[in-house]
């Protein structure tokens, strides 16, 4: 590994712990830019979208704190996937390549959190919402849920790397050990 890689990662909360806090807390700071970006385009979307989907009346801030949970679920996903041996072997392993080898642990565990966010964009909005409202889950009010539109994306990608940012700012990978799967 090289000494930037050592470097960049050898701060944070360590322990086993460390990816619960950083998973928790970058999904909330990420949740709420996303939501911020979605009340710029449309403040209905996080102020009455969202609580209707689970058929609740939209008062005061309950769009927000169903937005900002929902972050904090999706973290603490994030955190127990990145750091599991075979894709954290794989971020912090060295490459050879002249594109990657610069790019130090934290640099990959944020482009591992803008994966993230694409990957929740494609499974979320797209496959599980609308089959959520079909089957009547949603309380109705999922048909103006913008489920594929560009500011969707583009929230959903906001999240992802907020949440690699956090989340490598603030979880010591220093001295763990992985299967680095790259590495000979």
């Amino acid at each position: 590994m090289s000494a930037e890689s050592d470097n960049v990662t050898a701060f944070g909360i360590s322990g086993a712990s460390g990816w619960l806090v950083g998973g928790a807390v970058g999904g909330a700071v990420g949740a709420a830019a996303f939501g911020v970006l979605m009340w710029l385009f449309d403040p209905a979307v996080v102020e009455v979208a969202i609580p209707s989907i689970y058929g609740l009346d939209p008062v005061g801030p309950v769009g927000w704190g169903i937005h900002v949970a929902h972050g904090i679920g999706l973290g603490l996903v994030f955190g127990l996937l990145v750091t599991r041996d075979p894709i954290l072997g794989i971020l912090l392993t060295d490459v050879e390549t002249d594109a990657v080898s610069g790019v130090g642990a934290m640099a990959r565990i944020v482009g591992a959190g803008f994966v993230f966010g694409l990957a929740v964009f494609a499974i979320l909005p797209l496959l599980v919402l609308p089959v959520w409202a079909e089957a009547g889950a949603a309380g109705g009010g999922v048909g103006d849920f913008p489920t594929a539109a560009i500011e969707t994306l583009l929230g959903h990608l906001v999240f992802g790397t907020v949440l690699g940012i956090v989340f490598a700012v603030t979880v010591d990978l220093h001295g763990r050990t992985a299967d680095r799967p790259l590495e000979d």
